[in-house]
């Protein structure tokens, strides 16, 4: 408990070793309600929150008044966390105000599959924000799941798969048009991905994220790695599971991508589809999906949790802002 917040529980937490996952904070009942009370306590505690998120991965603020992309925008700036710059990255996004975008902008009948964000490139955020701006009809939860438990579950389940996946990494490949695809979840364009209309600049952005580029008669071709996809958390001292895999071979998919092939073992050999879909199954069992509502704002560790979002009904406006 810090001052003016209160941790409360909901059915859709899970405990993991007696930690509730995520932390839900409300305000105290005696706490003055407003935007500019909710700023000055993130600033003053601190050091409270970030013990909260290093202890469960995940922290929900809910009944807070955060009523716009500008309010969301305060509160992460309260945080005092170091904007990320998104640049790699392969969903389609809008910046909205400050350093707040729109979440990936794909279609509502299409499922996101769990994600650390930017696994697939060397240098990814280390903290992410989610506010629910407008609430979803319905579904459009964004689920989350604890990395180094789905990591436990497949060391167990498929021991040499994963020493496999230690020894030799992953390579992905995925074709990017000249411009942005919002039809696609993974329909970021060269352009917006690089920043720049020059192929030579690009191929020097690219090279800074240890991408090689392979230009087509209408887009690229962007082959990244062997990267690593068990990484070791050394603030919690254990292995994660942090890797885009099941996203890529299952999601990576529009009129340029065959899922399948868009991820590799880093020696070139192909996945083995049956572990895909099992590894599948251990991310929907240790999820954790809460309902958005309106004003939610959900801190993540992107190095403790991977994050998805289910299919909707609009109306659904949820942003997001990335941290170092």
């Amino acid at each position: 408990m810090a001052g003016s917040f209160v941790e409360i529980q909901i059915p859709q937490q899970k405990l993991y070793s007696g930690i509730q996952f995520p932390v839900v904070i409300t305000p105290s009942p005696a706490a003055s309600v407003t935007l500019s009370a909710l700023t000055k306590t993130i600033e003053a505690q601190k050091p409270y929150l970030e013990a909260q998120l290093r202890k469960s991965g995940a922290v929900l603020f809910r009944g807070f008044p955060v009523n716009s992309a500008s309010d969301f925008n305060d509160v992460v700036e309260a945080s005092g966390f170091e904007e990320f710059p998104y640049v790699g990255g392969a969903a389609p996004r809008t910046n909205v105000v400050g350093r707040v975008f729109t979440a990936n902008e794909s279609p509502p009948d299409q499922k996101i599959p769990f994600h650390h964000e930017m696994a697939q490139v060397p240098e990814y955020p280390a903290k992410l924000f989610f506010f629910c701006e407008v609430e979803p009809g319905s579904g459009g939860e964004t689920p989350i799941v604890l990395s180094h438990i789905v990591y436990e579950r497949m060391k167990e389940r498929y021991p040499e798969f994963v020493d496999k996946l230690e020894e030799h990494g992953l390579i992905y490949n995925r074709v990017l048009g000249e411009d942005d695809d919002p039809s696609s979840p993974i329909g970021r364009g060269w352009k917006s991905t690089f920043l720049t209309k020059d192929k030579s600049i690009a191929e020097e952005r690219a090279a800074k994220l240890g991408m090689k580029l392979e230009w087509l008669e209408d887009g690229v071709k962007s082959i990244m790695g062997p990267i690593p996809a068990i990484k070791y958390d050394s603030t919690r001292q254990r292995k994660i599971w942090f890797n885009s895999m099941v996203a890529a071979y299952t999601g990576w998919e529009d009129a340029r991508n065959d899922p399948v092939k868009a991820v590799t073992f880093g020696d070139g050999s192909p996945l083995p589809a049956v572990t895909i879909h099992d590894c599948l199954k251990v991310l929907e069992e240790e999820s954790v999906a809460i309902p958005w509502r309106k004003g939610d704002v959900l801190l993540l560790d992107n190095l403790a949790v991977l994050h998805s979002r289910k299919s909707f009904s609009p109306p659904r406006r949820v942003l997001a802002s990335l941290c170092k």
